[in-house]
């Protein structure tokens, strides 16, 4: 082989192998344009040129070759890219104590198409998990897209590598539950393609948020949420989700928080879990959940319409130190870079931030020696997004071997 050759393959071979975090830089929104993408991977401008156009073959990202200047600006504007609002989508689903939910989900977290479902949550995980994708699966037919894998949130701790749950608490499912190997079974009974993945469901939020919404640009980001029962947290560490060493790690809902506080699922007393969740807000309210919504929403509705009435202004109090006192004790043993708060947490902060800054700072070392952004979480549906991300991740890892070639 002469040398122009071995330069020429040696070229297209750190192009292609730049092709995932190529792909990476435009999903997360870090690469708008072509000049970024050649200065983030470190490249010359001829093979960011060459690794944007064959991820435009495959039908992943657009390169706008003629974009317009911003006024003010000189010379010739950089190409500009984003992502495919037509190309491939990933079969997203959650299950909570009040339902389910199935969507797809394209690159840049962009929700395409969403499907709620029943109420009532079976106590036989393979009956709603058969219901969720079934629905899925109408939601890909319809769109015509092609799909390159599924991901399923949970509100329960999954174990790794066997992908059981170990704690369905809320949803009466039986402890130890193979829900991967259930949903990947439905997934591929429904004759959807790619491979099918499981985790938690404030886990893949956590995820979703550093990708794409509050916690972006975080490096040591930790998130915690309640949705419809219970409280979750996650640690996402330089854009990777901390799990320990069995999938188990930042179950946070069982710190203790009031230790003559409520009895706890767990054995325990007085945990995050039943001290900051809907039902503990309602009940320090004083008002009796309804069966017509869920309790995050008659929260929400609570909060909204009533925040002056006596009874509510001191449950969000209440709730507001409650959260901080663990916020605080997860602050000293992490030492994050940024809070950010899901679920009716985001809301509680929202009602009275000041307080629950105070509280976490008072009550925490590195909060007293400046502080810790504490944020709300941005994205309205941030565990499906987050477990579109685990679809996603085999593609961002390896276009060429996921998707295999675009056409000539």
């Amino acid at each position: 082989m002469n040398g122009k050759a071995t330069t020429t393959r040696s070229r297209l071979d750190r192009g292609r192998s730049a092709l995932g975090p190529a792909l990476e830089l435009v999903h997360t929104g870090r690469a708008p344009t072509r000049a970024v993408l050649t200065a983030e991977l470190g490249v010359t401008r001829a093979t960011a040129g060459a690794v944007a156009a064959e991820l435009e073959a495959l039908g992943l990202i657009r390169v706008d070759s003629r974009p317009g200047a911003a006024a003010g600006s000189q010379g010739r504007p950089s190409h500009r890219l984003t992502v495919d609002e037509k190309g491939p989508v990933a079969l997203a689903a959650q299950i909570h104590a009040d339902g389910y939910r199935a969507a797809l989900v394209g690159l840049g977290g962009r929700v395409v198409a969403t499907a709620p479902g029943c109420v009532t949550v079976s106590a036989d995980p393979a009956q709603v998990l058969r219901a969720v994708v079934a629905s899925g699966a109408g939601l890909l037919r319809d769109s015509g897209r092609r799909c390159v894998g599924a991901g399923l949130a949970v509100p329960s701790a999954v174990a790794e590598p066997e992908g059981t749950a170990l704690n369905p608490l809320h949803l009466a499912w039986p402890a130890g539950a193979p829900v991967r190997d259930i949903f990947a079974d439905m997934v591929r009974d429904a004759g959807i393609e790619g491979p099918a993945f499981t985790g938690n469901d404030v886990n893949l939020a956590a995820l979703a948020e550093h990708r794409h919404g509050a916690g972006r640009g975080a490096q040591h980001l930790l998130c915690v949420a309640t949705g419809h029962r219970g409280v979750g947290g996650a640690l996402v560490l330089d854009g990777r989700l901390h799990t320990g060493s069995s999938g188990l790690a930042l179950e946070v809902g069982h710190l203790t928080v009031n230790p003559e506080g409520r009895p706890c699922y767990c054995g325990g007393r007085g945990c995050l879990d039943v001290e900051a969740d809907p039902l503990a807000f309602l009940s320090a309210a004083g008002r009796e959940p309804g069966p017509e919504v869920s309790l995050l929403q008659q929260s929400r509705d609570l909060l909204r319409d009533h925040a002056d009435d006596p009874g509510v202004r001191a449950a969000t109090q209440e709730l507001v130190d409650r959260l901080g006192l663990g916020l605080a004790g997860l602050v000293n043993i992490l030492n994050p870079d940024r809070i950010i708060l899901g679920g009716l947490h985001r809301e509680l902060l929202a009602a009275d931030p000041e307080r629950l800054r105070a509280v976490v700072a008072d009550r925490s070392l590195w909060g007293r020696s400046g502080g810790v952004p504490i944020l709300g979480c941005t994205l309205e549906h941030n565990s499906l997004a987050g477990a579109a991300e685990l679809a996603w991740q085999p593609v961002l890892d390896d276009p060429l071997g996921a998707l295999g070639r675009p056409a000539a």
